[in-house]
Order: C-alpha cells, then sequence, then structure tokens
C-alpha cells in the first residue's frame, strides 16, 4: 500500500456512522480506493439505501480526502451491490461493536444461514392468530 492510499484511509477514518461509533471505513463503507497521478477514485456504500444521510456521507468522504497532500482530485461514487452486510466490517470495527454488546457472531451466524435472527415468542391470546 502506498503513502498516499494509507493517508486517505487514514482521512476517511475520520469520518464516523452517526449512528454508530465507528469510523466508516472500519465500518465498511468504502468498496474501492483506485489512485492514478493524484486522482482518486472511491467507491463507497451505505448500511441502506434508505440511510437519512446518504447526502452527507459521500460530501464528508470528499472533503476529508480532498485535503489529503497529493491528491488532485477526488471523485465519490455510491454503490449498491453487493450490499452492505455485517460481514463487510473490519476486526477493529466488529470489535467496538461487540464491546457495544451487540453479537455480531450471532448476526453472521444468521446471515449465513439465510435467515434474520429475529425470533419470535410468546403466547397468543384467545381469538387471535397473533403471538403477543
Amino acid at each position: 500500500m502506498s503513502a498516499l492510499q494509507e493517508n486517505i484511509i487514514t482521512a476517511i477514518k475520520t469520518i464516523t456512522d452517526p449512528e454508530l461509533p465507528i469510523n466508516i471505513y472500519d465500518l465498511g463503507l468504502i468498496r474501492k480506493i483506485e489512485i492514478e497521478n493524484g486522482t482518486v477514485q472511491i467507491d463507497m456504500t451505505l448500511t441502506t439505501p434508505n440511510c437519512p444521510v446518504a447526502d452527507l456521507m459521500p460530501t464528508q468522504v470528499f472533503d476529508e480526502v480532498s485535503k489529503v497532500d497529493g491528491v488532485m482530485s477526488v471523485r465519490v461514487a455510491l454503490v449498491w451491490e453487493p450490499p452492505w452486510t455485517v460481514a463487510d466490517l473490519s476486526k477493529r470495527g466488529k470489535a467496538v461493536l461487540e464491546l457495544m454488546d451487540i453479537d455480531i457472531n450471532h448476526m453472521l451466524a444468521k446471515m449465513h444461514d439465510n435467515t434474520t435472527g429475529v425470533t419470535l415468542s410468546g403466547t397468543k391470546p384467545k381469538g387471535s392468530n397473533h403471538p403477543q
């Protein structure tokens, strides 16, 4: 990895997700960084297409990467394929979520099984077809 790419990644890591205390690089939102003669192309995704900061985050990436010495121009594109999953988290991102008592391994196992990991239980009230 070049020094310029390392500096770009460091700049991206200053941007945190507004709902989680994780930088967007460790969250796995950066899909690609290409550098050619000071021109930087970044493909990024969001955790969901309905993300309330869909307009803000690419602008933040553009602004931070533009400040890096050696960067002449930046293009940030939002991509949706492949969709983001918890498998995209870095080891550091997983550790941060685990410190928040979020069971990443359970989520990964359920994703692997093609299930949601959501379990509903309860008893039905008399005359009802829905669980409580």
